[in-house]
């Protein structure tokens, strides 16, 4: 045979595996109404376990782990669409619906907005960038944001949460799971990282260099090329510029941005320190209330999974059959659990999408530790 008379031959089983699985697909359905009229659980391992143990005996050995992972997948569908039957509107969905209805159409261009930092954070440029007139209350700790908001004290805050050359922002994602809030928009900021010094300082001088975490990773491969050079983490980029600017000493600079060279009175050193060309640093920008501005075509959960294996697997095929697109999945452990942990997903996803809605519905009904964190757009 060639290769065409082989390939015939798989359009013929698929043919007959198309039929097989529409009317395995329908008794499911039969299955879900009776669970529904019985109220009786979507899921039922021993029933799965069963399947599986049976239909491993009828295939040869090598044959079993691939036949394992081909129901695995039929059940996941066949659990989601009984699921898309005996869900109905939960409260979620309702409050969706009512933040959607109510939320301004137009952002506003003026707000009491939180910043961990001091004035020249790219926190504040971020802010910048999304409002017109920004009143800005600074925090001297992410967590001081988040208070701030639950609090009500500022309306909205601004934290970083990724980075392109040195990735997610731990600290935020661990405080996300303490506090009550909602996102309202996101943005992508360029990075311009400079080394700064006083006036008159030449590099090899410099006995120490101070920045956030962030800042001393993303220049990582600048700081590998110095020698007995002190590398000393402080809360911020321009905090780190203001403690230069304030010293009187002429040893110390900072990993900062253009901006606070001019604010502090610095010089830039080195305007090239960043070990990529094409750095972004992603903000967030959370509200107390859900927000949900038009336009929003992003979502962002926050889920505990059980502890058990498939779990996430299962979770992530549950968005692949519905058609949404993954783009950001972030695990944080659980203090106090046994290697348990809050997983952070972040969906190409639009409010207005009924798949979407539909998702949001079955994750609130189901067993996990669920949080919708909100609808958003990036700029």
């Amino acid at each position: 045979m060639d290769i065409q008379d082989l390939r015939e031959q798989i359009n013929q089983i698929d043919e007959q595996l198309v039929g097989a699985f529409d009317a395995r697909m329908r008794v499911a359905l039969e299955i879900a109404k009776y669970k529904k009229e019985n109220d009786l659980p979507v899921v039922d391992p021993a029933r799965e376990r069963e399947v599986l143990n049976r239909l491993s005996a009828m295939v040869p050995e090598d044959m079993t782990m691939y036949a394992k992972l081909l129901y695995n997948t039929v059940f996941d569908i066949s659990r989601s669409y009984q699921q898309h039957y005996m869900t109905q509107k939960t409260e979620l969905s309702n409050h969706i619906a009512r933040a959607t209805e109510n939320t301004p159409k137009v952002f506003p261009k003026q707000a009491i907005v939180a910043c961990q930092g001091v004035e020249g954070a790219y926190s504040q440029q971020a802010c910048d960038k999304m409002f017109a007139l920004p009143s800005i209350m600074y925090f001297k700790r992410f967590e001081g944001v988040f208070q701030a908001i639950e609090s009500g004290f500022c309306r909205y805050g601004i934290l970083p949460i990724e980075n392109s050359s040195y990735g997610s922002v731990t600290e935020v994602y661990d405080l996300m799971r303490k506090y009550r809030f909602s996102i309202v928009r996101s943005l992508r900021l360029k990075i311009n990282h400079r080394l700064l010094a006083k006036p008159g300082t030449k590099l090899e001088d410099i006995k120490e260099i101070v920045s956030h975490e962030q800042g001393l990773g993303q220049c990582s491969e600048f700081l590998k090329q110095l020698k007995d050079v002190k590398v000393t983490v402080c809360e911020n980029t321009a905090a780190a510029a203001k403690m230069v600017g304030d010293s009187p000493r002429t040893d110390l600079a900072a990993i900062s941005s253009p901006a606070c060279a001019e604010l502090y009175g610095l010089t830039v050193l080195k305007a090239s320190v960043s070990n990529s060309d094409s750095n972004f640093t992603r903000f967030i920008l959370i509200a107390k209330e859900l927000e949900i501005y038009p336009g929003a075509n992003k979502m962002s959960l926050m889920l505990n999974v059980q502890h058990k294996p498939g779990a996430l697997y299962s979770m992530i095929a549950k968005f692949s059959a519905l058609g949404l697109n993954l783009t950001k999945l972030e695990s944080r452990p659980i203090a106090g659990t046994d290697f348990e942990f809050m997983f952070y997903f972040d969906l190409d996803a639009s409010v207005y999408d009924d798949a979407a809605l539909q998702l949001l519905s079955e994750l609130d009904a189901g067993p996990e530790v669920f949080t919708y964190l909100g609808s958003y757009s990036e700029i």
